[in-house]
């Protein structure tokens, strides 16, 4: 794999920060702390404390091509062109994959702010690969982190469609998405939200002080 360290990221994440600040920021944060927690548990990912800590910078740094400013889907090349001029080819290949539970351009979420070369680009390289354990991580801890926290997929998603809409494709995504977590749950053997602290309250906007006490 070619990643940088923990701490390089952090450096090449607190430098995005500066250049472009907002909730994408916290949100990458979150996806890491899910990635690392899940691979914890994961029997085909290895469980090596140096291997969760790679998992751990994959989520970091999937959305750091929100370091050139505020873009759409150009966030994928970005941050694909960034982390190969720094030789991190694994990172880089994450920036596009993470948005791609279906390998198919009309099947987005946000809307097309690339050059047709940069279009033929993103279909030749996702024909050119087959997703593989670490692109379906990233793409189910995407799913399930805001800003603000842990939460269910599904206001994830709903959060997603609020911003950006919806179009034909979008029941057809969420269902990609709700598959990747089937299919995690089911290789760890338990719930994913049982690995992720505050998703209740995150999810549903309760205080901690709010809840119920544990019987």
């Amino acid at each position: 794999m070619t990643l940088p360290t923990r701490e390089q990221a952090q450096r090449l994440m607190q430098e995005a920060e500066r250049l472009n600040p907002g909730p994408w920021a916290r949100h990458s944060w979150y996806v890491a702390e899910a990635a690392r927690a899940i691979a914890q548990r994961h029997p085909g990912l290895e469980p090596e404390s140096t291997k969760i800590a790679q998992q751990s910078v994959m989520g970091y740094l999937h959305d750091i091509g929100r370091r050139a400013g505020k873009t759409a889907m150009r966030h994928t090349l970005d941050g694909y062109a960034f982390l190969m001029e720094q030789g991190f080819e694994t990172a880089a290949r994450l920036c596009i994959t993470h948005v791609f539970p279906i390998k198919d351009l009309q099947a987005v979420a946000c809307q097309w702010d690339c050059s047709a070369a940069e279009t033929a680009f993103l279909e030749a390289f996702l024909a050119g690969i087959e997703f593989d354990l670490y692109d379906r991580l990233i793409q189910l801890c995407d799913a399930i982190a805001l800003p603000t926290g842990f939460c269910l997929m599904e206001k994830r998603l709903i959060d997603v469609a609020l911003r950006h809409g919806v179009n034909d494709r979008s029941i057809e995504r969420w269902q990609a998405f709700l598959g990747i977590q089937q299919a995690f749950e089911a290789d760890i053997g338990c719930s994913i939200y049982t690995l992720l602290p505050g998703v209740v309250e995150n999810t549903f906007g309760f205080e901690s002080s709010m809840l119920p006490p544990a019987e």
